[in-house]
């Protein structure tokens, strides 16, 4: 008898979930990347919570302002990119991003500028997809421990790569159409 309440337990469950084939693809996507990834597995889940702390927090320190600010962390390094209205803006951002538990390092590329345009992100979205499609695509640098983050045709990579790989993205992501400028903001490992 107390052998079947378990498994009556993992029926009830098991039945609950015929409406959640979304978490379960999504929970599977997740731990491929993970395993393919050089961060450790802590790492890559503490890269996700330090975006998510770190958005909430910008956005609750900056409510009223008309800003358009970016969080991207990996491998606990936070890069801050997207417009504010002035300095003090910018470093408010980066400060209250430095207080986020687990940060390491914060690139504050926030530009001084007035908010871009739904077309012009539309267009760094659309640089982000060529850039990655090529990495992916060229055998010699590994396009899954590249992140890709376009802003106002700016684009910067972050990752864990050799040295060499470092200037294989580079190249790549200089010679994409639309992109201005490339900022490595890459460690190196051997």
């Amino acid at each position: 008898m107390n052998k079947l309440i378990p498994i009556a337990l993992i029926g009830v469950a098991l039945s609950q979930l015929h409406g959640c084939a979304a978490v379960v693809v999504g929970g599977a996507a997740t731990g491929a990347a993970v395993a393919t990834d050089r961060r450790t597995a802590g790492v890559f889940v503490g890269d996700q919570e330090i975006e998510l702390r770190a958005r909430n927090r910008v956005s609750e320190a900056l409510r009223g302002k008309n800003v358009n600010v970016s969080v991207t962390s990996f491998n606990r390094q936070v890069l801050l990119s997207g417009q504010v209205p002035d300095e003090a803006t910018r470093a408010r951002a980066a400060d209250v991003v430095k207080g986020v538990p687990e940060v390491r390092m914060v690139f504050n590329e926030l530009s001084v500028a007035g908010v871009t345009s739904l077309t012009s992100r539309a267009n760094d979205t659309a640089i982000t997809g060529n850039v990655k499609t090529r990495l992916l695509r060229d055998e010699r640098v590994p396009g899954t421990q590249v992140k890709v983050v376009t802003e106002a045709g700016v684009v910067y990579l972050m990752g864990l790569v050799t040295q060499a790989e470092a200037g294989i993205a580079t190249e790549i992501a200089r010679t994409t159409a639309g992109v201005t400028k490339v900022v490595t903001l890459f460690e190196t490992v051997k």
